[in-house]
């Protein structure tokens, strides 16, 4: 059958971008963001008219198909402004510059992103989503007064842009430990000990203050803590927020109880709470915690992959123009799809009703606690989830029937980064090899086709590049690499981490005043923006400082830690006044100051890794010493430290027996013929298990590293073993 013919195409025919290819064949005359819009607007003195969205937005395609379809209202765009249409998964920086301002106009925001601006660049007026005779009207009425009152729309042009530069500007300041704990009250305050996570509808993950509660967790053992993350993170993996059939989560739920989802599914959630789900397992051993973790990553490997490695930016929220219609079930259908027993144990388990929970049909959830029904059941929580898994399956299957939502296919470096990350700590966590051959795969493909010399590009699409890098783009992939190393100790990609770091501060830091910016300057932009608040996943910022951090502790390099302390100090006045907005930021200063939570810490600047797994009644330490070091053995003398693992404080109820520790090596060090015992290479320390705690094992480890003709100084180093 021959394809139908369309009316009207417009020069975003020519993009790469998913969503700007969405509007191709609009009546309106759109532009995509770039100079030759700015020239048309200056020449015939027209403001401009910005829409920026993306392509899994469902208000995003409502308003096109009310709005931007409807002849009589393009037609007021294209006679009275330069219409422009901004993918703001490509350029961040540009939706965040006109956000703000929206958000500075009206107290909220969102997409679609409406603004209006002058030719220069300058917001003067917008919103989000318009009814069509509303948006027809403010049309009217703009283009009226951009006639009549030019010099007021002007005065408040440049009223908006000082607003801008202040809210863009940073504020030096000092961070402490009382900033880190002023950061975790502000993010317990809103806690809702009902349905879980934070404040009312509409709820949404808060993955990095998820990300700071959780390294809280490692680091102590916060009752409150504990329960603020169990809660929330059992009623995200058990609501309508997780797909409950084919995985993964969507963006954020409507209403307070995480049962009904905005159906779009985003790649940098997926990252995000794979990970925090993955490292919450390993704290906790909640079965329903390692299950959502693999779901999720078994997910995004099954349908967010590229054949080539690279990871897709996400999948839409509306198939056959109805928002949800491929998620929703009726129990007649789960009839129809399972046998008998099958189907009346998922009606249960999934909540299911004749009377639904969205427009008439059901998005599953679990309303019960696993736990709580395989005791009703008599069978175990593992038991159930077979149980599930097997229910799940055969659903999965059915609805691959169904026409599904569109795939946004582009590859956005950034949010690749953060899967990177991701998979990599999944793979360590869980000993799961196919994690750590994806993230490889991935960070391979970045590699060969994202980056270009010392340039990242933003995102490609069936093998064209889409945009250049941004601040964000370097600092999650340089993230992504160091995880990499971390669980394959291939130096390759900590060489990789450092070259990304390196460029993203010769092409993005603020000489001038500290942190950095978005973007390269772009004049078309009011202002230069500086990523600096958490949004949906953590600053360009923020990111930028966990990868200083963290190269400082690898590699003992000085350079990273004269970034970093002005970086820090830069945001220090907005953190102080702000803690909970930048969560992720102080989770990086934790880790400039002790290190990292978790099973796995580097010494000696980066010449000793450090890991641990418990299992039964037996645990073990594995050293890694670089090539050109060695660690005195256990019961050095003569001024040289001895190497001593012993139970850390606070305790948590565990008790262990004598540790093991191997013989050490005959090693030469400062020219001496006297023989000196170390150890070096890889190194088993053992200890076994008197008595069993509450969470891993709190360990430290006193240690002193010597090179050949020199020791460095006694070090403690503190680290918890999961089991």
């Amino acid at each position: 059958m021959a394809r139908a013919e369309k009316k009207f195409t417009n020069r975003l025919i020519l993009e790469n971008s998913p969503y700007l290819l969405q509007h191709a064949h609009n009546p309106v005359d759109w532009y995509p963001w770039g100079e030759e819009a700015f020239a048309k607007a200056r020449r015939e003195a027209k403001p401009i008219f910005l829409s920026s969205g993306y392509s899994s937005c469902h208000w995003c395609h409502v308003m096109e198909r009310e709005s931007f379809e409807d002849e009589e209202i393009a037609a007021i765009l294209n006679r009275d402004f330069v219409p422009v249409k901004l993918d703001r998964e490509q350029r961040p920086d540009v939706d965040a510059v006109y956000m703000h301002a929206v958000q500075l106009l009206t107290g909220h925001g969102g997409w679609p992103l409406s603004a209006f601006l002058t030719p220069d660049g300058r917001p003067f007026f917008g919103g989000t989503y318009f009814p069509p005779q509303a948006f027809k009207r403010l049309l009217q009425q703009v283009a009226e007064a951009w006639r009549s009152r030019r010099a007021e729309i002007e005065a408040q042009a440049e009223r908006l842009k000082q607003a801008l530069l202040e809210l863009e500007s940073t504020h030096p300041g000092e961070i402490g430990p009382e900033t880190v704990e002023a950061a975790i009250a502000e993010i317990l305050a809103p806690f809702d000990p009902r349905h879980g996570g934070f404040g009312a509808a509409p709820k949404f993950p808060n993955e990095p203050w998820l990300a700071l509660l959780i390294d809280e967790l490692w680091r102590g053992d916060d009752p409150k803590v504990l329960e603020v993350v169990r809660k929330t993170l059992d009623a995200m993996a058990r609501g309508g927020l997780c797909d409950q059939i084919g995985d993964g989560f969507h963006r954020y739920c409507v209403d307070a109880a995480f049962q009904i989802p905005h159906f779009e599914k985003m790649l940098y959630n997926q990252a995000q709470l794979g990970r925090l789900y993955a490292r919450a397992a390993a704290l906790t051993k909640d079965a329903l915690f390692a299950y959502a973790a693999r779901c999720t990553f078994d997910f995004v490997l099954r349908e967010l992959t590229a054949p080539e490695g690279g990871f897709y930016a996400a999948i839409d929220a509306d198939s056959e123009g109805e928002e949800g219609k491929f998620y929703l079930w009726t129990p007649e259908e789960i009839r129809a799809a399972l046998p008998k027993d099958d189907a009346e144990l998922a009606i249960e388990l999934f909540g299911v009703s004749a009377s639904g929970n969205f427009e008439g049909k059901n998005v599953l959830h679990l309303p019960r606690p696993l736990a709580e029904i395989a005791q009703a059941k008599g069978m175990t929580e593992e038991e159930l989830l077979a149980c599930l898994d097997r229910i799940r399956q055969r659903l999965y299957q059915v609805r691959r029937r169904r026409v599904p939502p569109l795939r946004d296919d582009k590859i956005v470096t950034a949010w690749n980064g953060m899967m990177i990350a991701a998979l990599a700590e999944a793979a360590r966590l869980f000993h799961e090899p196919k994690y750590l051959l994806a993230a490889r795969r991935a960070a391979e493909f970045l590699s060969r086709h994202h980056l270009q010399g010392e340039r990242l590009l933003r995102a490609s699409r069936n093998g064209r590049p889409a945009g250049e890098g941004l601040q964000e783009d370097y600092a999650f992939l340089a993230e992504g690499f160091l995880a990499l190393y971390d669980v394959s100790a291939d130096p390759v990609w900590l060489q990789e981490a450092e070259a990304l770091t390196a460029a993203m501060l010769a092409q993005f830091w603020d000489e001038a005043r500290g942190a950095c910016f978005m973007n390269r300057a772009d004049e078309r932009l009011a202002v230069r923006p500086k990523d600096l608040f958490d949004g949906a996943y953590p600053s360009g910022n923020a990111a930028a400082a966990r990868v200083l951090a963290r190269l400082a502790r690898r590699t003992g390099k000085l350079a990273y830690e004269r970034y970093f302390k002005p970086l820090a100090a830069a945001l220090g006045a907005w953190v102080r006044q702000h803690p909970s907005g930048f969560a992720y930021l102080l989770l990086a200063w934790r880790e400039s100051q002790a290190g990292e939570a978790g099973p796995v810490q580097w010494a000696a600047g980066g010449q000793v890794r450090l890991s641990g797994l418990w299992q039964g009644r037996e645990g073990v330490v594995w050293l890694r010493i670089a090539d050109g070091w060695h660690l005195n053995g256990p019961e050095a003398t003569e001024d040289l430290i001895p190497t001593r693992l012993s139970l850390d404080w606070p305790a948590c109820g565990w008790r262990l027996g004598p540790i093991a520790y191997p013989p050490p090596q005959s090693v030469r060090i400062f020219d001496s013929r006297r023989p000196w015992r170390g150890y070096l290479g890889r190194v088993e320390l053992r200890f076994r298990i008197e008595t069993a705690g509450r969470g891993p094992v709190p360990l430290k480890l006193q240690l002193q590293a010597c090179g050949e003709r020199s020791c460095l100084a006694p070090e403690t180093v503190r680290f918890k073993v999961p089991g």
